[in-house]
């Protein structure tokens, strides 16, 4: 695998390929920061225990992403020991990829865990989250076409380290009156805490999250920044997920591109309903297509539910086996 990018490699991107490095057996070469070009060769994967840190707020999440497709296919259980960020900008936060993308993802006959002992927070870090990943013989399809109706929502507003608790109840009142103006009669339950003995900085979010009548699930999230008020932080949240319940779709726009992988791997045709198809999904596709050969289309939805920017991602995968079983 070659990557050629203007922008220079970073330590959390280090990071990570040193992680997929570590559980394929595979040669990496320009791996170091301020690299532009890196080749990876990939071996046997392999089971056991694997470490990442970036030693920076670098994504947690992200670390997970890289690192579980291949842990998938090793030859025994592994245990992924992943630092850094655990709430961190420009990525999902550790709660979406525990409440939203787990319980999605072993659809496909995923199964893993997720033992977060420490969150880490920008600049430092500090965070650590134990991924426990069982192998697979093959992934199975999906079909998540049917939205059904919003059935629940709940979030968790947090405050950690030196700032006031009255941020994490000032941005959980924003959202909640954000949401009840769209829907009217479902309880909103947002959690609100202060964080101390299991958060590593100071930091300040939101994340909400709706269910629906047929397993899908959507979240609106958002973090603080010096200067921003709280009562923004909770608006955008709530903002981001009405947005992404109003197109009628089974995934928001985060899950989109987090699924292309495991549908391109599965063994079989996978539907997936959802609103306006991401940049970051189009190339999911794109590369997932030159990878595996597995064939994707998307086509506008047509059924009576459906708006004008609903969309469903079909793929015929092409059935990677795992040879250890």
């Amino acid at each position: 695998m070659k990557h050629e990018n203007a922008k220079y490699l970073r330590p959390q991107h280090l990071s990570g390929l040193e992680l997929v490095r570590d559980i394929c057996c595979g040669n990496l070469e320009g791996g170091s920061v301020g690299s532009t070009e890196v080749t990876l060769t990939p071996g046997k994967i392999k089971a056991g225990n694997h470490t990442a840190d970036p030693q920076t707020a670098g994504s947690v999440g992200l670390l997970l992403q890289v690192s579980l497709p291949c842990a998938l296919y090793a030859d025994g259980p592994s245990e992924l020991c992943l630092k850094g960020g655990t709430n961190a900008d420009m990525a999902p936060q550790i709660d979406y990829t525990i409440k939203v993308f787990k319980p999605i993802v072993e659809k496909f006959g995923v199964h893993f865990n997720c033992d977060l002992r420490m969150r880490g927070y920008y600049p430092k870090g500090g965070g650590e989250v134990v991924a426990k990943v069982s192998p697979v013989s093959e992934l199975s399809p999906v079909n998540m076409t049917e939205r059904g109706t919003i059935s629940k929502i709940y979030g968790r507003s947090f405050v950690a380290g030196v700032l006031p608790y009255k941020l994490a109840k000032d941005m959980a009142t924003t959202a909640t009156r954000v949401i009840r103006r769209e829907i009217k009669d479902l309880y909103i339950n947002i959690h609100t805490l202060q964080e101390k003995d299991m958060a590593c900085g100071s930091g300040n979010g939101i994340i909400i999250i709706a269910e629906s009548s047929t397993g899908c699930i959507f979240a609106g999230s958002a973090l603080g920044k010096k200067g921003v008020y709280p009562d923004k932080v909770g608006f955008e949240a709530a903002e981001m997920l009405l947005r992404n319940i109003r197109h009628n779709g089974c995934v928001d726009e985060f899950l989109q591109d987090q699924l292309i992988l495991f549908m391109a791997l599965a063994n079989g045709i996978s539907r997936i309903r959802t609103g306006p198809v991401t940049l970051h999904t189009k190339t999911a596709i794109h590369v997932a297509e030159q990878l595996t050969q597995a064939k994707f289309t998307v086509t506008k939805a047509d059924d009576e539910n459906a708006s004008n920017d609903t969309y469903i991602i079909e793929c015929q995968g092409v059935g990677v086996t795992n040879p250890h079983f």
